[in-house]
C-alpha cells in the first residue's frame, strides 16, 4: 500500500499543467494591451485619458500639418507601433485579445518570441500606412491592434491547414509528429477550409495587412536538419 501511495506521489508533479497555456509572447502582448485598458478605466482621469491616445495614436496629418498638433510630426516615430496597444473600449480589446490568442499562439510556437513581435509590429505598421493613405489630411485617429492580429492571422494560415506530418525516429521507429508543411500560396488557395476561412476574414475586417504576412511567413521557416525524423 504505501510502494503505491509512493509512486501517486512520485507521479503527481508530472501531471501537473502550467496555469497559462499561451505562448510567453503573446501573454505579454495581450497584457501590455490588457494594462493600458485598465489604466485608461481605473487610474487617468477625463484630462490625462485622451493626452495618452492622443501621443500614442497613429495620426497621419501630422506629416501633413505638423504645425498644427503639438510635437509636430516627431510622434510618427513611435506611433505607428504604439497605436495597436490602445483601444477604442474593452469591446474593441476583447475581440483583439481573442483573435491574437488563437492566431499568434500557432505562430509564436513554430517561429519563436522574436519573429511572432516582428510580424506582429511590422503588420501593425503596415496598417498604419494603408490607413494614411486613405486619411492623409482629414486629421482622423488610428487605434487599435487589428493591424498586427491581422497579419499573425495571415501567417497563420499559411500552414495551419495543412495535415499533421508524422515521422519516425531513425533509431527507434518511434512515431513522432513533426508539425504542419508550409503550403505554397496555390495550396492555399486550392483548400476549401482556408480559402473559404481567408475570404471571410478579409471581408469582416477590410484587413490591408493580412496579405503581406501570407509573403513573409516563409521568411522564418526553419530549414530542416539532415540528421532529423525522416
Amino acid at each position: 500500500m504505501s510502494d503505491e501511495r509512493n509512486h501517486q506521489q512520485n507521479q503527481a508533479p508530472d501531471d501537473r499543467q502550467p496555469a497559462i497555456l499561451l505562448p510567453g509572447v503573446v501573454t505579454a502582448l495581450l497584457g501590455l494591451m490588457l494594462a493600458v485598458q485598465l489604466a485608461r478605466t481605473f487610474i487617468l482621469n477625463e484630462q490625462s485619458d485622451p493626452q495618452l491616445v492622443y501621443w500614442l495614436a497613429f495620426i497621419p496629418a501630422r506629416g501633413v500639418f505638423s504645425g498644427e498638433y503639438p510635437g509636430g510630426w516627431i510622434p510618427l516615430l513611435w506611433t505607428p507601433f504604439t497605436h495597436a496597444f490602445v483601444h477604442a473600449g474593452w469591446e474593441h480589446l476583447l475581440i483583439n485579445c481573442a483573435w491574437l490568442a488563437i492566431f499568434g499562439t500557432p505562430v509564436a510556437r513554430r517561429y519563436g518570441a522574436w519573429a511572432t513581435v516582428i510580424l506582429f509590429l511590422a503588420t501593425a505598421v503596415a496598417g498604419a500606412a494603408a490607413f494614411a493613405m486613405t486619411d492623409l489630411s482629414d486629421g482622423q485617429w488610428l487605434i487599435g491592434a487589428s493591424g498586427g492580429v491581422a497579419g499573425l492571422t495571415g501567417a497563420a494560415c499559411r500552414f495551419i491547414f495543412q495535415p499533421v506530418i508524422v515521422g519516425r525516429d531513425p533509431e527507434t521507429g518511434e512515431a513522432r509528429v513533426l508539425g504542419r508543411r508550409m503550403s505554397t500560396l496555390g495550396e492555399l488557395m486550392r483548400n476549401q477550409r482556408a480559402a473559404f476561412f481567408i475570404v471571410v476574414w478579409l471581408v469582416l475586417n477590410a484587413a490591408v495587412p493580412f496579405l503581406p504576412l501570407l509573403f513573409l511567413a516563409p521568411l522564418f521557416e526553419r530549414r530542416p536538419s539532415r540528421g532529423g525524423l525522416q
